[in-house]
């Protein structure tokens, strides 16, 4: 089942690899609802001139995060309620980085979602020349929110449906080499 999971994360990644530089994420975009796994939050710096310095992390209700991997060069600040086995994370804002144009932000937590379903999480991103960018938009606005899908199951169970995944993407990885060494070869010959 992890390997379906890794799989279909793989998909996802590179289905949505141009937008990768473009907007602000959280990895893997699809998973197994009511299981603990990593995640992974990723912010671009697309302005130039200005770098980021601060990165705002919202959950969805049903979704909980568990705890954090460390974030060299941030400081880490959490708004939570309750207390124990009972904590829930509302708000969590790292800080002090600096990440300039051209490159990107990365923290990484562990999470879960309550059930199946679509989650959208607020992102709020601050520059150094104090602009902010809201990454709370529709799909298919410029500044879209992260998603993830979370589904209660990656198949049929079987792990013939898996291993036909894992052909298809070998399959067009081979593709992809093929039509890059035709390319190379005719400019050789050019």
């Amino acid at each position: 089942m992890k390997l379906a999971v890794t799989v279909l994360a793989t998909i996802g990644a590179l289905a949505t690899a141009g937008d990768a530089f473009a907007h602000a994420h959280v990895n893997p975009p699809v998973v197994i609802s009511k299981e603990g796994q990593e995640f992974s939050l990723t912010v671009p710096t697309e302005k130039e001139n200005a770098k980021t310095t601060a990165v705002e992390l919202t959950p969805p209700a049903g979704f909980s995060i568990d705890s954090f991997a460390p974030a060299p060069g941030w400081t880490r600040d959490v708004q939570s309620t309750g207390s124990g086995e009972e904590t829930k994370i509302e708000k969590v804002t790292w800080s002090g980085g600096s990440v300039p144009h051209e490159e990107y932000a990365v923290f990484r937590f562990l999470g879960r979602t309550d059930s199946g379903g679509d989650y959208e999480f607020k992102v709020r991103q601050t520059y150094s020349d104090g602009s902010v960018v809201d990454w709370t938009g529709s799909e298919s606005s410029d500044t879209p929110a992260p998603h993830v899908k979370a589904v209660s199951s990656l198949g049929g169970g079987g792990g013939s449906s898996t291993l036909a995944i894992v052909a298809l993407i070998i399959a067009g990885a081979a593709l992809l080499l093929g039509a890059f060494g035709l390319v190379g070869g005719r400019r050789a010959l050019a």
